[in-house]
């Protein structure tokens, strides 16, 4: 038995997943770009989402990410990997099947931690798909990649604490359903360095808040919106606090794990959209009396890609197994790795798209430019490549940390 093997349930699923896509989403990918031309402003939320959120719903094709039977589709990691990869094909689909971040993360950490109040108040709206929700961690004025860096304060005063402090590229804070935020900040900075953060819930319309702007990714305004957001004298009840205080890094720890093989299995799909639209492409053209896939350097570039993309779905399903098995913790340098792994290979296979596509492939008129900047952003969110180098570098080491050479040597 192959230790990638997966239920027969999570095989239907996934069977029910990819002919939705082909019956419903592919067709409406036209339908989605001409509503939000007519809507005017880049962070509505077109008719033909809400339709579609609706069918999948119907279909049973909802939470598939939610771990957690009743309330989630009850999969493991390794189940829902190629799911996300399916869904990676197209920029929307996500939120399609109720599986886009940080609304996926969100709802484990309130599953987790949360109280009663905000099970009710937000845990379950999100999960049917009614609201939205951003996570704020991210901050402008320190190096966030280390989280011991975050600098909003969050001072008892009490039985609230008070929060001041400037976030940015807080996803989906500007999505027009996000009711509420997960915020991470500093309650004790005199604590060790891992136990200073806190992990707050917090309305976005709170007295305080204010959602300063939209960060545009390579000139883009993603719908769901990256905002710098202000928090001067926010005033949080002590019981929207979550897990504890102290308790923000390991919450953080525990949210990114899952999510990191959400999104590298997501830009794997976007790898596989942009090679067959670079193959589609190459046939299609023909320069100097051949098509271009004629090229030795074409189809060189189609055969890594092949290579490239084969290579990191076996190593992300690899981490998704580890983790189902032995924990998150022990699959810590696969989940590193295919956070650095996944979105450079995309970013390559997508960049040949654009160029065998020629001018054509740097226009809104292909997915490509929207796929690439997607992706290069992708390289910082969940920490930069470096960090995650850093991490396998250093487990790599330890295992050499006795090492002497021999006398003479």
């Amino acid at each position: 038995m192959s230790m990638f093997d997966v239920s027969e349930r999570a095989q239907q699923i996934q069977q029910q997943l990819v002919e939705f896509m082909d019956a419903h989403v592919y067709p409406a990918e036209p339908v989605y770009e001409e509503q939000m031309r007519e809507l005017g402003n880049p962070h509505a939320q077109p008719a033909i989402l809400e339709e579609l959120k609706a069918k999948a719903k119907a279909a049973g094709l909802w939470n598939l990410f939610h771990p957690h039977p009743g309330t989630g589709a009850g999969l493991t990691n390794l189940e829902y990997a190629p799911m996300a990869e399916i869904m990676g094909r197209c920029h929307f689909a996500s939120e399609v099947f109720n599986c886009n971040a940080p609304d996926t993360g969100n709802m484990e950490v309130l599953e987790l931690f949360g109280t009663d109040e905000h099970r009710e108040k937000y845990l379950i709206p999100l999960l049917e798909g009614t609201m939205a929700s951003a996570f704020a961690m991210t901050e402008p004025e320190v190096a966030s990649s280390d989280a011991t860096n975050v600098e909003m304060s969050m001072v008892r005063d009490g039985d609230v604490y008070v929060l001041n402090g400037r976030k940015w590229f807080a996803s989906n804070a500007l999505h027009p359903n996000c009711k509420v935020m997960i915020v991470m900040g500093k309650t004790d900075p005199e604590a060790a360095p891992h136990r200073q953060q806190s992990m707050m819930v917090v309305p976005i319309d709170a007295p305080g808040v204010t959602v300063v702007r939209n960060l545009p990714v390579f000139g883009y305004h993603d719908r769901e919106g990256h905002a710098e957001i202000l928090f001067e004298d926010v005033r949080v009840p002590v019981t929207d606090i979550l897990k504890g205080e102290g308790e923000g890094f390991a919450i953080s720890q525990a949210r990114l794990g899952p999510g990191r093989i959400h999104h590298c299995m997501r830009s794997i799909g976007a790898a596989e959209r942009a090679l067959e639209l670079l193959c589609k492409r190459a046939q299609s053209r023909v320069t100097f009396g051949k098509p271009i896939a004629d090229n030795a350097n074409i189809q060189d570039w189609i055969a890594q890609a092949r290579i490239d993309i084969e290579m990191i779905r076996l190593l992300t399903l690899k981490a998704a197994y580890l983790m189902d098995t032995v924990g998150n913790k022990e699959a810590r340098t696969e989940i590193a790795a295919i956070k650095v792994a996944g979105p450079n290979i995309a970013l390559q296979i997508v960049d040949r798209a654009i160029q065998v596509h020629g001018g054509g492939g740097v226009t809104d008129d292909f997915p490509l430019a929207m796929m690439y900047a997607h992706l290069r952003t992708l390289r910082l969110a969940d920490g930069p490549d470096e960090v995650h180098k850093r991490a396998i570098a250093r487990d790599e080491l330890r295992r050499y940390r006795d090492y002497r050479p021999a006398t003479g040597a």
